[in-house]
């Protein structure tokens, strides 16, 4: 290991010392002897066998044959999840052929962030992530099963599944993912398409032909947001099959992998052995060599915590002076995740970073102990999947590069602290002449007042936009992600521009600097809710600051803005969300309503 990266790691184990030993004590009293069902009463074994066949009835009736969990996040309006429909069938049919049983354990719900983006409905975004872990352990709790595999693929859902999964993590688990649609319009060209969009010089038509011409089909979005994040962490966390992640859905090689997954749960360890300090390390790792999500400065919060272990960003932020940025894919640069898997994809990247002590190899995987499984890449050969030393370079050096020539030498990712609070920030597809911003303050109590001001033609100058009262306690904390092509715009034209927002950003955030997840948010008596129009606001992502230049005592002394939420409380079914708002914790401990643990 790196001395930097260890010397992380070792202030994290101590850390977590209490909340993980309390964790392991909790999966470690679940185990039980035997099959797990051979607990139930008659009476309860014969309601969950009733709708069986035959031959599943007598397996499930004795105690020798292994149960196995099918929880999915399978809806057919969603592309990223269609292609979930046959895998339970696939997997039942594989289990039958091991000597084991598989049952379709319940299903969890799955939004998409691209249909609810700048909607109501994104208020409930974040939240679904803790309606997810819920129904997970609802339904693994008939207590039935022997492990347990979970499907899913985008933003909230993977996090939700796996705090749910840790519930339960004397279990073995297995991730399976259905993988990127085939690439469509360049990406570009779609981010031209949208900025004439925002423009005015094109209409909804032009608009939403080169939309459907880049999310086309089944699969995941093919840019690399929130939810093709989620693939890359499950792999490199070793919850993933090796090389798993970026196989488009419907071919032979999807399935195989499908088939390939149930073969290996028998094998594999307690999924809560897997999840511990040193994974955690390493998916932050992955986060950062790859420019990922910003959605994962809260979920890798929130998934440690389920699993007794405690992050901060601080750690993230530390991490990303010393992780190299080895990948550009939209929105760091042109590539999708297609391209990115051609070029060599996690095969590649993990082999780069384990060789260079950037990742922890004295790790448990599904795979087994360590991660030389994962540094071999998957081939297609008589009709199964097989494990092959893979080539030694980068098939494409614009897409991915080695870590002794990486495209920068940080991870892009800061964590920005002043008298505003602590907020973070991406920066690797900021240009390095936009990380420094000193401009006065256009305050907005919504994105929509925001873009209203833009079509009014107010915004063409320098300045900070300021958008509060979008936290968790608020409204959920939706993305903002509707304000991107304004900004750009903006940018482009020559102006000084960024953002400050107690909101997210999401997974496309871009080339605008933006501090988001700013905390403590302006519901919760935030500074953010002091700051006036026209107050100078530094903005210095290489260092590390955000301020307001305004005397500390006179801010301190401004009365507290208040902003009338009724309107994101009310509708689109958030009236049912209200216990969420009141319980959610801060974003730095991972924005959940599970209870909130001391990040210092």
């Amino acid at each position: 290991m790196t001395p930097e990266l260890q010397k992380i790691t070792d202030r994290i184990i101590p850390r977590s010392r209490d909340s993980r030993a309390a964790y392991l004590a909790k999966i470690n009293g679940a185990r039980g002897q035997g099959r797990t069902r051979g607990a139930l009463a008659c009476g309860n074994l014969a309601h969950a066998f009733a709708a069986c066949d035959a031959q599943d009835k007598a397996d499930l009736s004795g105690e020798v044959k292994a149960n196995y969990a099918i929880v999915s996040a399978y809806n057919d309006m969603l592309s990223a999840h269609q292609p979930f429909q046959t895998f339970p069938d696939l997997i039942k049919e594989t289990a039958r052929a091991q000597g084991a049983v598989a049952q379709f354990a319940g299903g969890v719900p799955a939004m998409c962030d691209g249909v609810t983006q700048g909607r109501a409905g994104m208020e409930l975004s974040l939240f679904s992530r803790d309606v997810i872990a819920m129904a997970t352990a609802i339904a693994l709790s008939h207590d039935m099963f022997d492990g347990a595999f979970y499907l899913g693929v985008c933003d909230k859902i993977v996090p939700g599944l796996l705090i749910g999964a840790l519930s339960f993590g004397h279990l073995p688990g297995i991730f399976v993912p259905a993988g990127p649609m085939t690439s469509g319009l360049p990406n570009a060209e779609k981010a031209r398409i949208r900025q004439l969009y925002a423009q005015g010089k094109i209409g909804r038509a032009e608009l939403l032909k080169a939309e459907s011409a880049s999310y086309h089909s089944p699969g995941t979005c093919t840019f690399y947001g929130t939810a093709n994040s989620n693939q890359m962490l499950m792999e490199i966390m070793g919850l993933h099959l090796p090389g798993s992640s970026f196989i488009n859905p419907g071919t032979d090689m999807r399935d195989a992998m499908t088939r390939a997954a149930v073969v290996q749960l028998a094998e594999a360890p307690a999924l809560g052995e897997i999840i511990d300090e040193k994974a955690m390390v390493n998916g932050m790792v992955g986060l950062l060599a790859t420019g990922g999500s910003t959605n994962h400065t809260l979920h890798l919060m929130a998934i440690g915590r389920a699993a007794g272990v405690k992050l901060t960003w601080q750690d993230l932020s530390d991490l990303s002076d010393v992780v190299p940025s080895l990948t550009r894919i939209y929105p760091n640069g042109l590539a999708d995740v297609n391209h990115f898997h051609a070029a060599g994809g996690m095969a590649y990247l993990m082999r780069e970073l384990r060789d260079a002590g950037l990742l922890h190899d004295d790790v448990q995987t599904v795979m087994g102990k360590g991660l030389g499984a994962y540094c071999k890449d998957a081939f297609f050969e008589a009709g199964e999947v097989v494990w092959k030393d893979g080539a030694a370079i980068s098939h494409d050096r614009d897409i991915l590069r080695p870590v002794a020539e990486p495209f920068s030498k940080d991870g892009g990712l800061k964590l920005l602290g002043g008298n505003l609070g602590r907020a973070v920030i991406k920066t690797s597809a900021v240009k390095e002449k936009h990380r420094h911003i000193t401009a006065p303050a256009i305050v907005f109590h919504s994105q929509d007042e925001m873009l209203e001001a833009y079509q009014r033609g107010e915004l063409e100058k320098d300045f900070v936009a300021v958008i509060r009262f979008q936290g968790p306690k608020a409204n959920g904390m939706p993305e903002l992600h509707k304000l991107t092509p304004s900004l750009s715009v903006l940018q482009d034209k020559g102006f000084h521009v960024a953002l400050v927002t107690d909101g997210r950003m999401s997974g496309a955030s871009g080339k605008v600097p933006a501090a988001i997840h700013l905390t403590p948010e302006a519901l919760d008596g935030g500074p953010i809710g002091r700051i006036e129009d026209g107050d100078i606001i530094e903005l210095d992502a290489e260092h590390g600051t955000l301020q307001v230049k305004v005397a500390n005592n006179i801010l301190a002394q401004r009365a507290q803005a208040t902003a009338d939420l009724t309107t994101s409380h009310q509708g689109m079914g958030r009236e049912l969300f209200s216990a969420f708002r009141q319980l959610v914790g801060a974003a730095e401990s991972g924005a959940g309503v599970f209870g909130e643990d001391d990040v210092t």
